[in-house]
């Protein structure tokens, strides 16, 4: 597949979504564009979250993880999906009713306004560390596609990158996410289909004799049950799974826009509980796309990729099929990408415009201008922060970043663990040491256990990092009717 082809697809795929981001957003208001005006249907928001919760990494990663962790990320996917319906029927309705436009609103509206910007910065950091983190892997394989080929740079590639997100997303906001990101799901799905009926057209598979191939192979294993310490031990990942779902989607700014961008909250609940159903499915044709992927490279005899994040790109451009395969390879890469790049500035925007800046005290005028200027600067920090990725990334570097990224979701956690189970109040100059603490002390729980009892604890680390807020939340907390000093 050449530059060319790669650019022309590219090119004819923005074409289409700025002519939708422009149609349904271009009379947004600043209520449209955090809230879409709460008009969306709950079938056009599900369909919107699928390609929401995809990103080019999972794109990329999921298909090639399947050598070394077989199908054990279903594992999490059982986890998502009891994840799903706590957001659904505890985290909704209780945002609904209380009107926030923040998620981070309620926090004020429990505890007062230092938990409230303690939780929008945790958000803020973990959100900007991730997506900046997502776009540099995909900006990496454009890279190497297109720059390279005309000597451009990559912080040009970045810039051109991030531009493009900024200017789409601009107007419109979540009022044209959810129409985008609708285009973007329905690509991301197609794309995968279609390569996976060239895979078994080249390899001369039925529909039946590829689900065989696919079920009977030792890459397909699902449930593990044997080894507690280990990383992808059953419960371990059906635990991390619903924590993870419930902080990074369901006490997500980013994530929750196009959920509370519904009518009501019935149909903000069908949404979810269809986004939990079709994310089974969608997972599912990842790690089987993973199988005849590595199936292909055999039969094709060509050379295995060093890593597993090569796979997809290497078959797709490079492995004798015909063209048409790259180019829906190039648009579900990018279909990905600016859907979570798009949301992800969107909700960065969002947060800081209101949680830090405390918006609510402007006239609509004022907050409008503001929200423009804050859209821009947060385009700016993603740059920078991708660019930093570039320069020092290392496999260990993208890792920790990960980790990092996770860690900060824990005391979100326990603020709205704590607010909703508990009637106490805290005191608030506390709340900013009980959430750098918890981090930490959940790092030093980790290690721990790994050097004295040789227990890896993985995904489920976002608990303890939880228990450990709402522990330091009881020490600082005291009764309604308490003075406090």
């Amino acid at each position: 597949m050449t530059p060319i082809v790669t650019i022309f697809t590219l090119t004819a795929y923005l074409v289409l979504l700025f002519a939708a981001a422009y149609f349904s957003g271009h009379k947004a208001d600043n209520s449209g564009f955090f809230i879409g005006n709460r008009r969306t249907t709950w079938y056009m928001a599900t369909l919107a979250m699928i390609g929401a919760a995809m990103s080019g990494v999972t794109f990329i990663s999921v298909p090639g993880s399947v050598a070394v962790d077989q199908f054990s990320y279903m594992q999490m996917v059982v986890g998502f999906t009891i994840g799903q319906f706590i957001v659904a029927f505890l985290l909704i309705p209780i945002f609904y009713r209380r009107g926030v436009v923040s998620l981070y609103e309620y926090l004020d509206q429990r505890f007062g306004i230092t938990a409230h910007k303690t939780g929008a910065l945790c958000f803020l950091v973990s959100k900007l560390i991730a997506s900046s983190l997502k776009l540099f892997v995909v900006c990496a394989v454009m890279q190497i596609l297109v720059m390279d080929h005309f000597n451009l740079s990559f912080t040009l590639n970045v810039a051109l990158t991030m531009l493009v997100v900024y200017l789409y997303t601009l107007r419109g906001g979540v009022r044209s996410l959810i129409i985008t990101d609708t285009i973007q799901s329905l690509c991301l799905v197609a794309s995968v289909v279609i390569v996976i009926g060239y895979l078994c057209k080249a390899m001369d598979l039925s529909v039946g004799a590829a689900y065989e191939l696919v079920r009977d192979s030792s890459y397909s294993q699902m449930w593990f049950f044997d080894d507690p310490s280990s990383a992808r031990y059953f419960w371990k990942m059906v635990a991390g799974g619903a924590l993870s779902l419930v902080a990074m989607t369901g006490l997500d700014q980013d994530m929750m826009q196009r959920n509370m961008s519904c009518r009501t909250i019935r149909d903000s609940q069908i949404n979810i509980v269809l986004t939990a159903i079709c994310q089974i499915f969608v997972i599912l044709l990842f790690l089987s796309l993973g199988v005849l992927l590595y199936t292909y490279v055999d039969f094709a005899t060509l050379p295995q990729p060093s890593r597993g994040d090569d796979l997809f790109a290497m078959v797709a451009t490079q492995g004798g099929l015909p063209l048409i395969v790259g180019i829906v390879f190039v648009v579900g890469l990018i279909s990905s990408t600016y859907s979570a790049a798009g949301s992800a500035l969107t909700s960065l925007t969002t947060s800081f415009t209101l949680d830090i800046l405390d918006g609510s005290r402007f006239d609509n005028a004022q907050l409008r201008k503001i929200r423009n200027y804050t859209h821009f600067v947060m385009a700016v920090a993603m740059v920078f922060t991708i660019l930093a990725f570039h320069h020092f990334a290392n496999d260990s570097v993208i890792n920790l970043v990960f980790k990092v990224a996770g860690y900060t979701y824990g005391p979100i956690l326990g603020l709205f663990t704590f607010g909703i189970i508990s009637k106490r109040n805290i005191r608030q100059q506390f709340v900013p040491i009980v959430a750098i603490l918890s981090p930490i002390l959940s790092y030093i729980l980790q290690r721990f256990m790994a050097m004295q009892f040789d227990y890896f604890i993985g995904f489920e680390l976002l608990g303890y990092n939880a228990l450990f807020t709402i522990f330091g939340l009881i020490l600082i907390s005291h009764n309604r009717n308490d003075k406090v000093s």
